[in-house]
C-alpha cells in the first residue's frame, strides 16, 4: 500500500514575540494558516526506514532530514517493527518561513500513523519534540498558537478559507535562530485580531535580507491585494487577494528573480 500525504505550506498571519519562556524559547502569539499547496510525502511499508528526496528544492536539504527523524521517533514511540520507504517531493524553498521541515515532518507523522495503523496519539506526543511549529503543521488547520507556538486553539474565521494567496520569496534562505536573535527584546503588545496584528520578526529579518522589504513593497502595489505580510521568520512574504483573477495577475507579473506560489488558504 502506497500512501500520499500533502505537507501544506504554513503561513503566520500574525506573529507577536512577547518575551522568553523558562526553557529559553521565545514566547509568541501567532495565528497559523495553511495553503492548499506545498511539499508532498509518499510512503509504503518496507523493512527499514529510508528517505528519498526529489523536487526543485531537494538540493537545499543537506544531511539528516526532519522527515527521517520524525519517522524514527514515531516508530520508537509506538513500538513499531515495520519500516517505511519514504519519498519527499520538495516543492517549497528551504528555510523560508513557511513550515518547510516542520510541515514535512508533520506529514510523515500523519502518513505513518495510517501506514503502520497505530494510535494517532503517538504522533501528537512526538510532534512537539521535533520543533515548535510541528504540532500546528500536524493539525494543518487555522489555529492560534501560544507559548512557543505549540499551544494551539482552533480559529473559526470564515474569511480565511478559500482566500486566494500569493507567496513570494526573494531567493534568500534565513536562519530562524539568527532572526530571533535579532529581535529587539521589546514586548509590543498582545495579539488580538490577526488583521490588525504584526510580525515582530520582520525588522530583524529585513536587516539580514533587505530584499524582503522589496518583496513586501511589490506585493503591496498589486491590484486587489487586501493584506500583505511576511510569514514566520522569513524570507517568504504573502498577499491575500479579493479574487483569484487578481492573484493570478500578480503571479504572472512576479519578477523572474523571485520564487512564487499561487495558492488558496485552506
Amino acid at each position: 500500500m502506497r500512501i500520499i500525504e500533502p505537507a501544506p505550506a504554513k503561513l503566520n498571519l500574525a506573529l507577536h514575540v512577547r518575551g522568553k519562556l523558562p526553557d529559553g524559547r521565545h514566547a509568541i502569539e501567532t495565528v497559523f494558516a495553511f495553503c492548499t499547496d506545498g511539499d508532498v510525502v509518499t510512503g509504503e511499508v518496507a523493512d527499514d526506514v529510508t528517505l528519498e528526496v526529489s523536487g526543485p528544492f531537494a538540493q537545499g536539504l543537506a544531511g539528516d532530514n526532519l522527515v527521517l527523524t520524525a519517522a524514527l521517533a514515531l516508530r520508537e514511540a509506538a513500538g513499531v517493527t515495520q519500516g517505511a520507504a519514504l519519498r519527499l517531493t520538495k516543492n517549497l524553498p528551504v528555510a523560508s518561513g513557511i513550515g518547510g521541515g516542520s510541515a514535512d515532518a508533520a506529514a510523515a507523522l500523519r502518513l505513518l500513523t495510517r501506514l503502520w495503523e497505530i494510535d494517532p496519539t503517538h504522533a501528537t506526543i512526538v510532534a512537539p519534540t521535533l520543533g515548535s511549529d510541528v504540532p500546528a503543521c500536524l493539525l494543518s488547520m487555522t489555529a492560534r498558537g501560544d507559548g512557543a507556538g505549540d499551544q494551539l486553539v482552533l480559529v473559526d474565521d470564515r474569511s480565511i478559507a478559500e482566500t486566494p494567496v500569493l507567496l513570494v520569496n526573494p531567493g534568500a534562505p534565513l536562519s530562524t535562530g539568527a532572526v530571533f536573535a535579532g529581535w529587539d527584546g521589546i514586548d509590543h503588545g498582545p495579539l488580538g485580531n490577526w488583521r490588525e496584528g504584526r510580525n515582530d520578526l520582520e525588522a530583524p529579518a529585513r536587516a539580514l535580507v533587505p530584499a524582503i522589504g522589496d518583496v513586501l513593497d511589490w506585493l503591496g502595489q498589486r491590484r486587489d491585494a487586501s493584506f500583505v505580510r511576511m510569514s514566520g521568520s522569513g524570507a517568504t512574504c504573502f498577499a491575500l487577494f479579493d479574487d483569484e483573477a487578481a492573484r493570478d495577475g500578480a503571479a504572472e507579473a512576479c519578477p523572474a528573480e523571485y520564487w512564487h506560489l499561487a495558492s488558496f488558504l485552506r
